[in-house]
């Protein structure tokens, strides 16, 4: 009896390990199979066979503050971030744009304020060391630093006079001070379109957060009515008589 009980333990022992082996190289092919859709992988130790198809891919929700910083910091980076860069591409061709322009304007000013403070110097007499910029701004209205003071005190706003030691210019025709007013003229109006491309840049910038987090919102309200898992499962069994399963699933949000 004892004989009969021990051949049986180690029969059931023998039967266990094939099938957990078994079992394992199974869900290994069906792993595989899971991963090969419309394929067909085949055991051939066992003969079973495995079909998927249509497993989507396990994705997640996009960050809506990632995609506001993204184009914040470089517009049209939120909507690549998005999956929607073909509305992001002009923020970012408008950002170039935009940085050409501020640039230029900022250059071409620079090189004008630098003309009219020299024409001021060697005309009239202007000393730049501590000059504001309405300083030079009424070098190019008034003839003389008297001339502005006279007007002061008429005005009789006396504490915008100026010491004739310190702010001191005198233009000998009216001609200069009207070349000198042009030159100053065209560096204002450089530097109010780099005011301007600034307010674009930030203007781009904000815009195309907004629409960077439509598209996240599109994006996550998507994923939310997708389907979710949908595979085709079929089993076979060789050399034995002919079996199928066929099982599905299908599951959706």
């Amino acid at each position: 009896m004892k004989k009969v009980f021990l051949l049986l333990l180690i029969s059931s022992t023998i039967f266990a390990q094939e099938k957990s082996t078994a079992g394992l190289l199974e869900l290994q092919y069906r792993f595989n199979a899971m991963q090969n859709q419309e394929s067909i992988i085949q055991n051939p130790a066992s003969g079973i066979e495995y079909q998927a198809s249509n497993i989507p891919q396990v994705t997640s929700k996009k960050n809506p503050g990632l995609a506001i910083l993204l184009s914040l910091v470089l517009p049209g980076m939120g909507e690549l971030y998005a999956g929607g860069y073909d509305s992001g591409k002009y923020f970012t061709i408008a950002d170039g744009v935009l940085w050409g322009v501020f640039i230029g304007f900022n250059s071409y000013g620079n090189w004008k304020l630098d003309n009219y403070k020299s024409f001021a110097q060697s005309n009239a007499g202007v000393n730049l060391d501590g000059k504001d910029e309405t300083f030079f701004a009424n070098v190019g209205i008034y003839m003389s630093v008297d001339e502005y003071n006279r007007v002061q005190e008429l005005n009789r706003d006396f504490g915008n006079t100026y010491d004739n030691t310190i702010y001191n210019w005198n233009w000998s025709s009216n001609d200069q001070r009207k070349e000198y007013r042009n030159m100053w003229s065209s560096s204002e109006s450089a530097f109010n379109n780099v005011r301007f491309a600034v307010g674009a840049l930030v203007l781009n910038r904000l815009i195309s957060a907004i629409n960077a987090v439509r598209l996240v919102s599109a994006y996550n309200k998507n994923l939310n009515t997708q389907t979710d898992v949908s595979y085709y499962f079929s089993y076979k069994q060789y050399p034995t008589l002919p079996s199928s399963i066929v099982f599905n699933i299908s599951k959706s949000f």
